[in-house]
């Protein structure tokens, strides 16, 4: 289907350093929420519910990233996510930080596994969510 998921995090002084733009771990901290925000919003499998009685987590297993230009206190950025990937217990994801004019901020390719968390071994993506997934899968290059 090919849908986008998109939502906007607010720059706020806790993100930024002394020259007053976002210090780059803070950028990470902003990835995993937005992931997070997708999980629960987009695949009806929020971190609570996989955490907790499903005993499964989706650590990240690579991570690219490219830091394109500054953001700075105040600003509303556009995050977006297309999924480039969806295997049997991994998936990959391609993410974009945009600012208020629409230029990339930083831009991200992430791969990430669903582990059973007692024994941190691969498992298999539950269906419903492979299925969700689905729709946001971008269409071959």
């Amino acid at each position: 289907m090919n849908n986008v998921f998109r939502n906007h995090v607010r720059i706020r002084f806790k993100h930024c350093d002394a020259a007053g733009i976002v210090f780059y771990p803070r950028y990470f901290e902003m990835l995993n929420d937005f992931i997070e925000d997708w999980f629960a919003d987009a695949l009806d499998w929020p971190f609570d519910a996989m955490h907790g009685a499903a005993h499964a987590g989706i650590p990240t297993a690579e991570l690219q990233c490219r830091f394109e230009a500054p953001s700075r206190l105040g600003e509303l950025l556009t995050r977006e996510l297309r999924v480039t990937h969806i295997g049997r217990s991994s998936f990959a994801v391609d993410i974009r930080f945009a600012g208020p004019d629409g230029d990339t901020r930083m831009a991200i390719s992430q791969r990430l596994v669903c582990v059973d968390t007692r024994a941190m071994t691969s498992q298999p993506l539950p269906e419903p969510v492979r299925t969700a997934m689905g729709r946001y899968l971008a269409p071959a290059a």
